[in-house]
Protein backbone atom coordinates (compact mmCIF):
# COMPACT_ATOMS: atom_id res chain seq x y z
CA UNK A 1 0.00 0.00 0.00
CA UNK A 2 1.38 3.35 -1.19
CA UNK A 3 1.59 6.11 1.48
CA UNK A 4 -0.94 8.79 0.38
CA UNK A 5 -3.21 5.52 0.44
CA UNK A 6 -1.74 4.84 3.83
CA UNK A 7 -2.40 8.14 4.76
CA UNK A 8 -6.20 7.87 3.24
CA UNK A 9 -7.00 5.08 5.11
CA UNK A 10 -5.38 6.08 8.85
CA UNK A 11 -8.00 9.28 8.22
CA UNK A 12 -10.81 7.38 7.25
CA UNK A 13 -10.19 5.05 10.11
CA UNK A 14 -9.55 7.94 12.61
CA UNK A 15 -12.95 9.90 11.52
CA UNK A 16 -15.10 6.57 10.93
CA UNK A 17 -14.20 5.57 14.62
CA UNK A 18 -14.47 8.86 16.37
CA UNK A 19 -17.93 9.81 15.32
CA UNK A 20 -21.11 8.81 16.89
CA UNK A 21 -22.62 5.78 16.56
CA UNK A 22 -23.88 2.36 18.90
CA UNK A 23 -20.25 1.45 20.37
CA UNK A 24 -19.24 5.23 20.84
CA UNK A 25 -22.53 5.88 22.71
CA UNK A 26 -22.70 2.84 24.83
CA UNK A 27 -19.17 3.71 25.62
CA UNK A 28 -20.14 7.08 27.21
CA UNK A 29 -22.92 5.33 28.76
CA UNK A 30 -20.53 2.93 30.11
CA UNK A 31 -18.20 5.33 31.35
CA UNK A 32 -20.86 7.70 32.78
CA UNK A 33 -22.38 5.00 35.11
CA UNK A 34 -19.18 3.26 36.05
CA UNK A 35 -15.86 5.16 34.88
CA UNK A 36 -12.95 4.12 33.16
CA UNK A 37 -11.47 1.05 34.88
CA UNK A 38 -14.38 -0.81 34.46
CA UNK A 39 -15.06 -0.20 31.22
CA UNK A 40 -11.89 -1.36 29.72
CA UNK A 41 -13.39 -5.16 28.54
CA UNK A 42 -15.66 -3.49 26.70
CA UNK A 43 -12.90 -1.22 25.62
CA UNK A 44 -10.80 -4.17 24.44
CA UNK A 45 -13.70 -6.09 22.83
CA UNK A 46 -14.55 -3.58 20.28
CA UNK A 47 -10.79 -2.48 19.54
CA UNK A 48 -10.00 -6.54 18.79
CA UNK A 49 -13.38 -7.47 17.63
CA UNK A 50 -13.59 -5.00 15.03
CA UNK A 51 -10.55 -5.56 13.51
CA UNK A 52 -10.84 -9.48 13.28
CA UNK A 53 -14.14 -8.53 11.75
CA UNK A 54 -12.88 -6.54 9.03
CA UNK A 55 -10.31 -9.43 8.46
CA UNK A 56 -13.43 -11.66 7.99
CA UNK A 57 -15.08 -9.09 6.12
CA UNK A 58 -11.87 -9.08 3.65
CA UNK A 59 -11.46 -12.84 3.74
CA UNK A 60 -14.79 -13.76 2.35
CA UNK A 61 -17.96 -12.10 3.63
CA UNK A 62 -17.81 -9.26 0.96
CA UNK A 63 -18.38 -11.96 -1.48
CA UNK A 64 -21.07 -13.93 0.50
CA UNK A 65 -23.16 -10.28 0.58
CA UNK A 66 -22.59 -10.13 -3.64
CA UNK A 67 -23.26 -13.74 -4.20
CA UNK A 68 -26.15 -13.59 -2.16
CA UNK A 69 -27.60 -10.20 -1.42
CA UNK A 70 -30.68 -11.25 1.05
CA UNK A 71 -27.75 -11.91 3.86
CA UNK A 72 -27.04 -8.48 3.74
CA UNK A 73 -30.76 -7.66 4.44
CA UNK A 74 -31.36 -10.29 6.83
CA UNK A 75 -28.35 -9.08 8.88
CA UNK A 76 -29.49 -5.51 8.72
CA UNK A 77 -33.15 -6.67 10.22
CA UNK A 78 -31.07 -8.62 12.94
CA UNK A 79 -28.95 -5.54 13.75
CA UNK A 80 -31.95 -3.00 14.09
CA UNK A 81 -33.60 -5.60 16.08
CA UNK A 82 -30.73 -5.88 18.62
CA UNK A 83 -29.32 -2.52 18.50
CA UNK A 84 -33.39 -1.62 19.96
CA UNK A 85 -33.20 -4.26 22.85
CA UNK A 86 -29.89 -2.85 23.94
CA UNK A 87 -31.62 0.77 23.86
CA UNK A 88 -34.86 -0.60 25.68
CA UNK A 89 -32.04 -1.33 28.04
CA UNK A 90 -30.31 1.53 28.39
CA UNK A 91 -33.35 3.93 28.55
CA UNK A 92 -34.77 1.41 31.31
CA UNK A 93 -31.16 1.65 33.34
CA UNK A 94 -31.19 3.93 36.44
CA UNK A 95 -29.00 5.07 39.23
CA UNK A 96 -28.09 1.53 41.46
CA UNK A 97 -27.24 2.22 45.16
CA UNK A 98 -23.41 1.15 44.13
CA UNK A 99 -21.57 1.24 41.00
CA UNK A 100 -21.33 -2.47 41.45
CA UNK A 101 -24.39 -3.19 40.25
CA UNK A 102 -23.86 -1.76 37.11
CA UNK A 103 -23.22 -4.91 34.07
CA UNK A 104 -20.75 -2.92 31.86
CA UNK A 105 -20.55 -5.12 28.58
CA UNK A 106 -17.87 -7.59 28.87
CA UNK A 107 -14.78 -8.25 26.00
CA UNK A 108 -16.70 -10.96 24.54
CA UNK A 109 -20.05 -9.02 24.78
CA UNK A 110 -18.34 -5.83 22.66
CA UNK A 111 -16.37 -8.15 20.17
CA UNK A 112 -19.55 -10.27 19.82
CA UNK A 113 -21.43 -7.03 19.10
CA UNK A 114 -19.24 -5.72 16.71
CA UNK A 115 -21.04 -8.65 13.79
CA UNK A 116 -24.77 -6.67 14.77
CA UNK A 117 -23.50 -3.03 14.63
CA UNK A 118 -24.39 -1.36 10.92
CA UNK A 119 -22.33 1.25 11.79
CA UNK A 120 -19.19 -1.04 12.12
CA UNK A 121 -20.47 -3.30 9.17
CA UNK A 122 -20.38 -0.09 7.05
CA UNK A 123 -17.19 0.76 8.16
CA UNK A 124 -15.72 -2.40 7.33
CA UNK A 125 -16.95 -3.27 3.74
CA UNK A 126 -16.22 0.29 2.74
CA UNK A 127 -12.58 0.00 4.35
CA UNK A 128 -12.14 -3.55 2.33
CA UNK A 129 -13.75 -2.08 -0.91
CA UNK A 130 -11.58 0.97 -1.23
CA UNK A 131 -8.47 0.11 0.47
CA UNK A 132 -7.72 -3.48 -0.45
CA UNK A 133 -6.84 -4.80 -3.77
CA UNK A 134 -7.90 -8.22 -4.51
CA UNK A 135 -8.46 -9.30 -0.73
CA UNK A 136 -4.70 -9.28 -0.11
CA UNK A 137 -3.94 -11.00 3.25
CA UNK A 138 -1.11 -8.43 3.82
CA UNK A 139 -3.31 -5.48 3.37
CA UNK A 140 -6.49 -6.70 4.89
CA UNK A 141 -4.02 -6.85 8.44
CA UNK A 142 -3.34 -3.26 7.96
CA UNK A 143 -6.40 -2.33 7.45
CA UNK A 144 -7.16 -4.29 10.80
CA UNK A 145 -4.58 -2.93 12.49
CA UNK A 146 -4.82 1.02 11.40
CA UNK A 147 -8.81 0.53 12.92
CA UNK A 148 -7.34 -1.09 15.71
CA UNK A 149 -5.21 1.82 16.61
CA UNK A 150 -7.86 4.55 15.83
CA UNK A 151 -10.13 2.91 17.76
CA UNK A 152 -8.02 2.77 20.90
CA UNK A 153 -7.79 6.54 21.42
CA UNK A 154 -11.56 6.93 19.87
CA UNK A 155 -13.01 4.62 22.94
CA UNK A 156 -10.89 6.00 25.63
CA UNK A 157 -12.12 9.38 24.80
CA UNK A 158 -15.90 8.41 24.64
CA UNK A 159 -15.25 6.70 27.87
CA UNK A 160 -13.75 9.79 29.67
CA UNK A 161 -16.34 12.31 28.21
CA UNK A 162 -19.00 9.49 29.79
CA UNK A 163 -16.84 9.82 33.21
CA UNK A 164 -17.16 13.52 32.81
CA UNK A 165 -20.83 13.29 33.17
CA UNK A 166 -20.63 11.71 36.28
CA UNK A 167 -20.16 14.79 37.75
CA UNK A 168 -23.73 16.15 36.48
CA UNK A 169 -25.34 12.92 36.96
CA UNK A 170 -26.10 13.21 40.65
CA UNK A 171 -29.84 12.25 40.42
CA UNK A 172 -31.60 9.61 39.78
CA UNK A 173 -33.40 11.94 37.42
CA UNK A 174 -30.69 13.21 35.97
CA UNK A 175 -29.42 9.39 35.40
CA UNK A 176 -32.70 8.55 33.48
CA UNK A 177 -32.82 11.63 31.67
CA UNK A 178 -29.27 11.04 30.22
CA UNK A 179 -29.84 6.63 29.67
CA UNK A 180 -33.32 8.09 28.00
CA UNK A 181 -31.30 10.01 25.71
CA UNK A 182 -28.16 8.02 25.08
CA UNK A 183 -31.01 5.57 24.40
CA UNK A 184 -32.81 7.86 21.69
CA UNK A 185 -29.63 8.64 20.13
CA UNK A 186 -28.63 4.80 19.66
CA UNK A 187 -32.31 4.78 18.01
CA UNK A 188 -31.03 7.69 15.93
CA UNK A 189 -27.64 5.70 14.88
CA UNK A 190 -29.83 3.03 13.18
CA UNK A 191 -31.83 5.54 10.94
CA UNK A 192 -29.73 5.51 8.38
CA UNK A 193 -29.75 1.72 7.78
CA UNK A 194 -33.34 2.26 6.83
Amino acid sequence: MEFQQLSALALFAFVSTFTPGPNNLMLMTSGANVGFNRTVPHMLGITLGFGFMVLLVGVGLIGIFNAYPITHTVLKWISLTYLLYLALKIALSGKTESKDNYKPMTFLGAASFQWVNPKGWSMALSAVAIYSSQGQWQELLLIAMMFMLANLPSCSFWVIAGQQLQKWLTSQTRVRAFNIGMAMLLIGSTFPML
